[in-house]
């Protein structure tokens, strides 16, 4: 088993601690990302689990192992980083068996475990050529196979396609994904990127200021968020967030023709809360409480930023034939079933 266990670990530099008591369970061939916006924590946790940052209290383990105080080199772990780190004067066979060849591996072997990850890969019609001649996708599917030629329990990612395009990154995202199905490997991958979390991973794990928020699987995240940050921040475009008025079963809001039922009971005294309802849940009907400011046709889907009387604005997903204008008055309507609560001063879920 290849697993990877977090126990209460903590990291300080001096005084200030960046990451606080995680407890984290990675199962044998799973597919992990941490996401989060920066400074969240997300990649100083992967190299403490590389490593290359040291655990100032906690323990951590990889399969049957203790990790916790082992050098890099001893972990069984490979990183891929955001820059290439390719040797310019190396052919990609080269770069991807230096490795290998270090630790005095027969050159043979070297070049069997070579030639499997460029076929993986689809690199065996560039092994001569050096990194100057290679695309940047090119170039991080051999920093990438740099990894696999040393056979290792797990992969670690750091936000490897920041570098790349829009058009690339979707294609390595692919690329990472059919890697995944085909070796089976655990692997763990930090982005600031959701949308690469939610296409990429079988678990998600949301980090803001060294803290887990939430741990699930990407659709369990979007649908059943445990509180107001990780609901705005799983999803794209964003959930449209309104502070709203109580009166006993229902919720009021300046964007809404008539008052809303909640779909969740509230305590005695609640007099205000913050709905959130996701663009694709709402509708447009004929009123004049909101301006359309601006639209986005993105072919079969439109997005319409819209602006209530009271300066609320809100983002709404279109789709069909008749789609909205830049300067429509419109109404707006929902399912009440698809709102979800939260607390107003604690952010957290009302269920």
């Amino acid at each position: 088993m290849t697993g990877v266990i977090l126990n209460n670990v903590i990291k300080k530099y001096g005084e200030t601690q960046v990451i606080h008591g995680v407890d984290l369970q990675i199962e044998d061939g799973e597919f992990c990302v941490f996401v989060g916006p920066s400074g969240c924590g997300k990649s100083t946790l992967l190299r403490m689990i590389a490593g290359l940052e040291e655990t100032t209290s906690g323990s951590m383990s990889i399969g049957d192992r203790d990790v916790t105080t082992l050098d890099p080199s001893q972990r069984g772990v490979a990183m891929v980083f955001q820059t290439y780190a390719l040797y310019p004067h190396m052919t990609v066979e080269e770069n991807m068996g230096f490795g290998l060849k270090m630790n005095g591996v027969p050159k043979a072997e070297v070049a069997q475990k070579v030639g499997k990850a460029s076929d993986i890969l689809k690199l065996g019609d560039y092994l001569k050529r050096k990194p100057k001649a290679l695309s940047g996708g090119q170039r991080q599917r051999v920093a990438i196979g740099r990894a696999i030629v040393r056979g290792p329990e797990v992969f670690l990612f750091d936000e490897p396609l920041s570098n790349l395009d829009a058009e690339l990154r979707v294609e390595m995202r692919v690329e990472i994904a059919r890697l995944h199905n085909e070796i089976g490997a655990t692997m763990i991958y930090v982005t600031h990127d959701q949308v690469e979390a939610m296409t990429m991973a079988d678990k998600i794990v949301v980090l803001r200021a060294g803290r887990v928020e939430q741990v699930g699987a990407p659709l369990d995240l979007y649908r059943d968020p445990d509180n107001k940050f990780v609901a705005g921040f799983i999803g794209s475009p964003s959930m449209n967030f309104l502070e709203c008025s109580v009166d006993v079963a229902n919720v009021s809001h300046p964007a809404f023709e008539t008052a809303m039922p909640s779909p969740v009971p509230f305590a005695q005294g609640t007099t205000a809360v913050t709905m959130g309802v996701r663009p694709e849940h709402l509708q447009i009907i004929q009123g004049d409480r909101l301006t359309v400011e601006l639209t986005e046709a993105l072919g079969g889907v439109s997005y319409a930023y819209l602006r209530a009387h009271d300066g609320t604005r809100l983002i709404i997903e279109e789709r069909g034939d008749v789609r909205s204008k830049q300067g429509d008055k419109v109404g707006l309507t929902f399912e009440p079933h698809r709102a979800l609560m939260f607390d107003a001063q604690t952010e957290e879920r009302l269920r």
